[in-house]
């Protein structure tokens, strides 16, 4: 472990993953641990156009007993390299080297038995597909979805026939350009030279975004479709969203209290499809990364998280008020997939 741009007490460890069609390829994991010598981790993967700049997540499980790894996967943030077409990919399961490995650090090298994993948005996606790659691997012990890429935010003549075509066209020209922007409402509600209160590298998380590549459309597109089959994720698993999306171009005040990157209903729906154990949480108020959220949610959202890891993972306390008992199960409707689903409104 080296010093990380985060400043003490967090370190990162460089993975060396070879090279690829671009020349040589890194990714970086970051450590925190907590204040006394520790069992239990959290691995936390970023989403699109993201990178881990959320030290309030990690000072939310440090207080708890648990040490905090984050993964910046290849191309993202400190594993960007010059030469790097930035957050590109052809297949989502190329991430799953560096996961493999940050996994051994975690619980082979630095002795954890219970870890905890949490990815959001795209970060989300791609642990599913892992967990359910890995599943007799027992690499994990709990999975956390923060608002998870599920499907495109698009009306379906948009996400299934004309993804399909264009998807195909990026098989032959993965690199692409997409012609089409992200939009600057999302960034508006996080950095605090907008509307948020956020501050993070720009070079890492542009407002605007990166350029959507056609190759990376049809990875995601892929994964989506492999997930929709339905996976069989043997551990526990958390769902949390808000209750409402956002599909404005242009900043509205609603925007501060929605997910205006996804629809928050496809992340729902599909949930059932993960394994047999899933709970699903929606949080008024959020935005697409709920941890970003203004305090009263984002307390929340962590208390939530709290509960369910003392719940499920048998890891002790996690919250600082009492032991809340797990609420109730609400009954699925009839067209929902016959797996274990708790479900809540906070």
């Amino acid at each position: 472990m080296e010093p990380d741009v985060l400043g003490p007490p967090y370190e990162r460890h460089t993975i060396d993953l070879g090279t690829d069609d671009e020349g040589p390829v890194v990714a970086t994991l970051v450590r925190r641990r907590a204040d006394r010598p520790t069992s239990r981790a959290v691995l936390y993967v970023h989403g699109f156009v993201d990178y881990f700049f959320q030290t309030h997540v990690a000072d939310f499980f440090v207080a708890r007993g648990w040490d905090f790894y984050a993964l910046d996967l290849r191309k993202y943030g400190r594993s960007l390299l010059p030469h790097q077409t930035p957050n590109f990919c052809r297949h989502l399961a190329d991430y799953f080297p560096e996961l493999d490995a940050a996994a051994k650090v975690v619980r082979d090298e630095d002795g954890h038995s219970t870890i905890l994993a949490m990815g959001h948005s795209t970060g989300g996606l791609i642990l599913s597909l892992w967990a359910h790659a890995r599943r007799d691997a027992g690499l994990i012990d709990g999975l956390v979805l923060n608002s998870p890429f599920f499907d495109l935010n698009a009306p379906w003549l948009v996400r299934r026939p004309l993804a399909a075509a264009v998807a195909h066209l990026g098989r032959r020209s993965p690199h692409r350009v997409l012609p089409l922007t992200l939009g600057t409402v999302y960034g508006e509600s996080l950095h605090a030279d907008h509307r948020g209160e956020w501050r993070y590298d720009l070079a890492w998380k542009p407002l605007r975004g990166f350029p959507v590549r056609l190759g990376w459309l049809n990875a995601v597109r892929t994964a989506q479709r492999r997930l929709r089959k339905g996976l069989a994720i043997p551990v526990p698993v958390l769902l949390a969203c808000s209750t409402r999306s956002y599909r404005g171009l242009r900043w509205n005040d609603t925007a501060a209290l929605a997910d205006t990157v996804l629809d928050v209903e496809h992340m729902v729906r599909w949930a059932p499809r993960l394994g047999r154990h899933v709970t699903v949480v929606r949080f008024d108020g959020a935005l697409h990364d709920l941890t970003l959220s203004g305090p009263p949610v984002r307390e929340q959202v962590f208390a939530e998280v709290g509960r369910w890891a003392e719940g499920f993972l048998g890891t002790g306390p996690t919250t600082t008020t009492g032991n809340p008992a797990v609420p109730a199960a609400r009954t699925p409707s009839e067209d929902t997939d016959p797996a274990e689903i708790t479900a809540r409104d906070c």
